[in-house]
């Protein structure tokens, strides 16, 4: 089993599609952890901008597929040199994941920080407090009670109202 405390939390700043490698985009990724910025080399689709991943550095230890520990060295891959390699489920010794899909960790780990033991689920309750309004970004708006479409209608007659005012003092 490999060390894996060199590991480290980061986060993609830019992404940019290259050429492929055996019918696979590659990925050059620009990933923040927290003490530098890091170029790295993928092929893993589920990658994008602003994603939160785990990355085995230059000098980490990561296990092969026949078992074997390889040391990551800077690689030149498709012309671009790679200082590290994004981690899946199985190079972090997790349950559940598919091989060459990079990890999703939550927001709520630090950069730089080391990877959790298990793998953490990204769809669990927050501890945050509801928006009180429509959630903008999102595929849905969360809907009104009854009480915040009142206050709005109200708050749209009063400025109604007062449109209605400024427009008579000026006449």
């Amino acid at each position: 089993m490999p060390d894996r405390s060199l590991y480290q939390v980061g986060v993609v700043l830019e992404l940019e599609e290259t050429a492929k490698k055996g019918g696979k985009p590659l990925k050059v990724c620009q990933v923040d952890v927290g003490t530098k910025i890091l170029t790295i080399v993928t092929n893993a689709p589920n990658v994008r901008t602003g994603s939160r991943v785990v990355v085995a550095p230059v000098g980490s230890v990561v296990e092969q597929d026949d078992g074997s520990e390889l040391e990551i060295q800077p690689t030149s891959i498709a012309g671009t040199i790679s200082q590290g390699m994004l981690c899946d489920s199985k190079m972090l010794g997790w349950s559940g994941g598919a091989a060459g899909i990079a990890v999703q960790v939550p927001e709520t780990l630090e950069l730089g920080s080391p990877p959790p033991a298990t793998k953490p689920r990204l769809d669990a309750p927050q501890q945050e407090e509801a928006p009180s309004g429509p959630v903008t970004g999102g595929l849905f708006e969360r809907k009104l009670t009854k009480e915040e479409k009142k206050k709005l209608a109200a708050e749209k007659r009063a400025a109604k109202k007062a449109a209605k005012a400024a427009k008579e003092e000026e006449e």
